[in-house]
């Protein structure tokens, strides 16, 4: 598991161009032109996984699902019968919290929209998420334990074995099947949502897409998005992950 995830992390921005300036340092004297090449790559991808106006452009091909109308949230109960919240990781051991591990942001973001999709529909809700590098507690019960005392609002299941977006829907589908529920509204970021809804259809389950947390949308940055911002760097670093990932689960998984 861990030679996997420092394999990933070294393959894929912005750890790829990190490895390519070394290389152009290793390689300066014996090939320079080769080690030119590289640097120009390693410094080239740097400063355009910086720009926002990337992440916008970027977020625009993945964030195919609009967003669900706030008039449309009362009748969710028409077309689904739960709510499913995907999990978004865990911030380990909070010394504000006691050391309790809690919701990531963007995991907060989506327990906090489907607590007011659940008040408003009446739907039961589903977290979903399993343990993080194999130690409790699981993504779904952090989750679930958020929605309960920072929203008022109880998760009737709680779906604690899946590790990826497949395993989020082939086990949360296991879980409802026992309850006869076909029908859910999934709960994810928007750039997430089009692998995560494949793989909950994949799984038989019909789908209401309720994305949030948009990185598509001009957010009045200074010179239109070319000014480099660190947060940039994140955001196109999850986004070209998102990409891989939906390139990869429609190879894979069909």
């Amino acid at each position: 598991m861990f030679s996997r995830y420092v394999l990933k992390q070294l393959l894929l921005p912005p750890g790829v161009f990190f490895v390519l300036l070394l290389a152009a340092w290793w390689l300066r004297r014996r090939w320079p032109r080769l080690a030119g090449a590289c640097f120009v790559a390693g410094l080239g991808g740097l400063w355009l996984m910086s720009l926002p106006v990337v992440v916008q452009s970027a977020a625009n091909w993945l964030e195919s699902e609009p967003a669900l109308p706030v008039q449309a949230w009362s009748t969710l109960a028409q077309h689904a019968d739960a709510i499913v919240i995907l999990g978004a990781g865990r911030e380990r051991g909070d010394p504000a919290w006691d050391g309790v591990d809690q919701p990531t942001g963007v995991a907060l973001e989506r327990v906090r929209y489907a607590a007011r999709l659940a008040k408003a529909s009446g739907l039961p809700v589903l977290t979903s998420g399993g343990l993080h590098y194999g130690t409790p507690p699981s993504e779904a019960w952090i989750m679930a334990q958020s929605l309960r005392d920072d929203f008022g609002t109880s998760a009737r299941w709680m779906e604690e074995r899946s590790r990826t977006t497949w395993e989020n829907a082939q086990f949360s589908a296991q879980l409802l099947a026992e309850h006869g529920i076909k029908r859910v509204v999934v709960v994810t970021q928007a750039w997430h949502m089009q692998r995560s809804r494949w793989s909950f259809e994949q799984s038989g389950l019909e789908v209401v897409p309720a994305p949030v947390g948009f990185l598509g949308i001009d957010n009045a940055r200074p010179l239109g998005g070319w000014l480099p911002e660190s947060k940039a760097i994140w955001q196109n670093g999850q986004l070209l992950n998102e990409a891989v990932g939906l390139v990869g689960y429609k190879m894979f998984y069909r």
